[in-house]
């Protein structure tokens, strides 16, 4: 059986697709993408940035600023910055993405509360904890009343606020705010559920530094 594409397959697959299609066709940008993702996989984060960056500019031009295709490819490059240390401008983007994105997929759409989610982590890595936990609760209270609690992007948005309020000293509140998304994780997934162990851990460590 063969394994998955090496990194010279998926160039070479590139390369066939831009001599084809033509370098911004939208299949060549996706599979620049695919690229991008295992450069990123051995930490070339340059070689990541440069794609990304080419990608949203042959999505700007083609798709417009606001599409839902150019914001995504946005969000993908804000990452490659912010883990390259860019934090300002990848809370620019992040920030321009969240501004954008009702147009492109609705107040509530699930991108929608995923690019604040994302933007909440570059505010909580810039050292603003009180922008972040404004921006993460905004997100966490719109995904509990459309998608429920259950829901695995409101589990999510609540893991991160209660790593981020332990992270920033409120130790009492992200215990027992984990300790809820224990007892939601194991009602939606079950004892033995992936997340639920990991939530688990999660909690488990937190006992460990000192909870009661």
């Amino acid at each position: 059986m063969n394994g998955p594409p090496t990194l010279a397959e998926e160039r070479v697959r590139v390369d066939e697709l831009r001599g084809r299609l033509g370098a911004e066709h939208p299949d060549t940008l996706a599979a620049m993408l695919d690229v991008a993702e295992m450069l990123w996989a051995r930490g070339r984060l340059d070689d990541v940035r440069a794609i990304e960056e080419h990608v949203v500019d042959s999505r700007r031009r083609a798709l417009g600023e606001a599409h839902g295709d150019t914001l995504k490819a946005l969000g993908k490059l804000a990452t490659t910055l912010g883990a390259q240390g860019d934090l300002d401008e990848a809370r620019r983007l992040q920030e321009h993405i969240v501004a954008l994105a009702p147009a492109a997929w609705g107040e509530t759409g699930r991108d929608t509360m995923r690019a604040l989610n994302n933007l909440a982590g570059t505010v909580a890595a810039q050292g603003d904890f009180g922008g972040a936990r404004a921006v993460l609760e905004r997100a966490i209270e719109t995904l509990h009343r459309v998608f429920g609690e259950t829901d695995n992007d409101t589990l999510t948005a609540l893991g991160n606020l209660a790593a981020m309020l332990w992270q920033y000293g409120e130790r009492s509140e992200a215990y027992w705010l984990q300790a809820q998304l224990v007892e939601t994780t194991r009602r939606a997934e079950g004892e033995d559920g992936s997340a639920t162990r990991a939530a688990m851990a999660v909690l488990a460590a937190m006992h460990r530094d000192g909870m009661p």
